[in-house]
């Protein structure tokens, strides 16, 4: 397989392809903080573990500013700062701040005068976001972890390519009964079956041209939710690859591989806390 290439990131291009953007439009980007009050005169650029709000300011907020609203005819480019709610798609705060300081409401200050919000955050937003949008009439994309690689990949394709490349799949995958997925561990031979019967694909895309609706980027997939799942599967936990597997009948995990053992306690309780899935309908157990 060819290694991909990719274009540098082009703010005005990703806003062209994804939203079509309408003369006139007021563009705000939320941040998520700590400490919220830190958005005031940009202090929380000095903590270093503040990279993704750091490349909200590099990459969105400053082009913004400095050329691209006037590029796109566009307004605002404010920038917001909420309290970090410790999940993603957890409900958001009521109040956020400004870079001068001061608090302002969401409900008030924010959704009914901004077209278009972008939302560079630790965790992802996208489910009170669209909550949101439907009520106030905004369009908007959540862009969860933003970093270096996704800033020089998946932020930087043609998303009407990617729609169209989704779309083909989505249209392909349309009437399936069931997908079998066979996955090897070691010498051991293991499949995981999602049953799709009745169930349309869905796609994520990445436009977000006709709202109120939000778009989670980066984007290009199409994903059922299954009805039910019989599987032994693996999962890969953190940057060393470790593989554990799990046992699921009828949407239950059975059985979980008693033996492993991720290499540091922080690994170990990603797998226990984040393996059970909102996608598929899995009951956890307590093994």
């Amino acid at each position: 397989m060819s290694d991909l290439t990719f274009p540098d990131f082009n703010l005005k291009n990703l806003m062209e392809t994804v939203f079509k953007p309408k003369t006139g439009e007021r563009v705000a980007i939320l941040i998520d903080l700590e400490d919220p009050a830190d958005i005031k005169d940009f202090t929380f650029l000095e903590d270093s573990k503040n990279s993704v709000q750091r490349n909200a300011v590099e990459y969105f907020y400053k082009p913004f500013k400095e050329h691209v609203l006037k590029e796109l005819k566009l307004e605002g480019g404010d920038i917001f700062a909420y309290r970090l709610t410790g999940g993603s798609n957890l409900d958001l705060p009521a109040v956020a701040y400004t870079e001068t300081g001061a608090s302002v409401e969401f409900e008030k200050d924010i959704y009914p005068n901004y077209d278009l919000i972008l939302c560079i955050s630790t965790f992802s937003a996208t489910a009170p976001l669209t909550a949101s949008a439907k009520q106030h009439g905004f369009r908007g994309a959540t862009l969860h972890g933003v970093n270096d690689v996704i800033l020089s990949s998946g932020l930087c394709v043609n998303y009407e390519v990617v729609s169209e490349k989704t779309e083909r799949m989505r249209k392909s995958m349309e009437g399936a009964e069931a997908i079998d997925i066979v996955l090897t561990v070691g010498d051991k031979e293991c499949c995981l079956t999602l049953d799709v019967s009745n169930k349309e694909p869905q796609k994520s895309h990445g436009l977000c041209r006709q709202g109120p609706d939000i778009a989670n980027l980066p984007a290009g997939e199409v994903y059922f939710i299954p009805e039910k799942a019989d599987i032994n599967v693996t999962t890969s936990i953190g940057t060393t690859m470790s593989v554990a597997a799990s046992r699921f009948t009828d949407n239950r995990v059975i059985r979980r591989c008693s033996k492993w053992k991720a290499s540091n306690p922080d690994q170990q309780k990603c797998y226990l806390d984040n393996f059970f899935h909102d996608t598929l309908p899995f009951i956890q157990d307590n093994l």
